[in-house]
């Protein structure tokens, strides 16, 4: 620890990665969102309509695609590890200079003397 709170740079270097990495959660689960959501569009009741399926009833079987639990899972999961990575950057945040600038005078510098009479 001693090494990671001495090195000038080692934090700051930590805290930019963490928050790209935080941002390619986002924009990786958000474009897989969306092509979800695509799929679902395309593979809909829509394209049902437009098939051989309503004349030879029992021609198509549409069960199997429309069970997307798991799919619609693995977008949550995504949304929530991009969470805890937005997390571990506020934890590493406060390693870094810029949460708490270190200091070069001492506190008792500035601090007015306390009065003797009490």
């Amino acid at each position: 620890m001693h090494l990671y709170r001495g090195a000038g740079k080692l934090p700051m270097v930590d805290f930019v990665i963490t928050i790209i990495i935080t941002f390619l959660w986002l924009v990786s689960t958000s474009a897989w969102a969306k092509a979800l959501v695509d799929i679902k569009v395309s593979t809909g009741p829509s394209i049902v309509m437009g098939t051989d399926c309503t004349t030879q009833p029992g021609f198509c079987h549409f069960e199997d695609i429309r069970r997307m639990g798991s799919l619609n899972v693995s977008v949550v999961v995504g949304f929530f590890n991009m969470l805890l990575w937005a997390g571990g950057a506020w934890f590493v945040y406060k390693e870094t200079n810029l949460h708490s600038p270190p200091s070069s005078a001492s506190p008792n510098a500035t601090s007015s003397p306390s009065p003797s009479g009490m």
